[in-house]
């Protein structure tokens, strides 16, 4: 029932639903506050699979770019001194190659995305090189995320039992695999 009730006010109210959707995503990226993956995962479930990640993307690329002007405009001195052997074992990839360093980095999350947000910014990668690569590097964990909870939301729509079963059924299992493939990249 109230699965049914939040897909309703989605549906009636789409333009509130999705401008409330990224402006929350962007802010909890912007203060570096954790829980954006339980975000995508609400935004799969409430948008669908394919808009779910979209609207995750556009939010977390927004947060991003925000903290990321923010710290280059006045923090970085002080967060450069601050973050020491962090920043330090990030610094030869940023300078090296920072567009394939920072994909790598969105794609095989191997630092937290708040410390590369930092140190990309600390470190002075380009703005227009941050933004396409954190956009093109967290589209597939967007989609595995919001698939799962696609795949929570059908699973509660054909109030399936809720057991262990039920990570057995194709909508979460399949994106669970993605995930540990994810994973496992590094």
């Amino acid at each position: 029932e109230n699965r049914a009730w939040l897909l309703e006010q989605v549906n009636d109210n789409a333009v509130v639903a999705v401008v409330s959707f990224v402006a929350i995503y962007a802010a909890i990226v912007a203060l570096s506050v954790p829980g954006a993956a339980v975000l995508t995962i609400a935004g799969g479930f409430l948008f669908g699979t394919a808009f779910g990640a979209l609207y995750a993307v556009i939010g977390a690329t927004l947060g991003a770019i925000g903290i990321f002007l923010f710290v280059k405009a006045g923090l970085g001195d002080a967060l450069r001194a601050r973050a020491g052997s962090t920043v330090d074992r990030l610094r030869t990839g940023f300078h090296e190659d920072a567009l394939g360093y920072l994909l790598f980095l969105r794609l095989l999350p191997v630092f937290p995305f708040f410390v590369v947000n930092l140190a990309a910014a600390v470190l002075g990668v380009p703005l227009r090189t941050f933004a396409f690569a954190t956009v093109i590097g967290i589209i597939p964990g967007s989609l595995v995320y919001s698939s799962i909870g696609n795949g929570l939301g059908l699973i509660i729509g054909n109030e399936m039992k809720a057991d262990l079963s039920a990570i057995f059924a194709p909508e979460i299992f399949l994106p669970l695999l993605g995930l540990a493939l994810l994973s496992l990249a590094p």
